[in-house]
């Protein structure tokens, strides 16, 4: 799915990148350009939101009831999540109110799976 086609997709992918890279730049001192181990984090983060059983009807992740991380990549984005997203207000309020405004309500119910695939 591209991001033209899907606005609430391309908006996460931003966020992400932004989060990673104000991780990045506070904790290992990059210039800009996201060491190694961040930028393997932001490539499966992309891959993950590819591959995203919800689509346009994604919810934040904390409140997905699919959690398609592997367990340490998880722990690695929630590290970078808990340091990047309060200075997000700063250097990114738009995307940051955005964000939090998607993490209100309910998330949609887990897409059923069909048997035989």
């Amino acid at each position: 799915m591209t991001e033209v086609a899907n606005p609430r997709l391309a908006r996460e992918r931003r966020t992400v990148g932004h989060m990673i890279d104000i991780y990045c730049r506070a904790t290992h001192g990059s210039d800009g350009t996201p060491c190694e181990p961040c930028g393997e984090l932001y490539s499966y983060a992309m891959a993950r939101l590819d591959r995203c059983v919800y689509g346009a009807d994604k919810p934040t992740c904390r409140k997905c009831p699919v959690h398609c991380y592997k367990k340490d990549m998880r722990a690695q984005m929630r590290e970078v999540m808990a340091l990047a997203g309060p200075r997000m207000l700063l250097s990114h309020p738009l995307l940051a109110v955005q964000h939090l405004l998607d993490e209100r309500g309910e998330p949609p119910p887990p897409p059923s799976r069909t048997r035989g695939r």
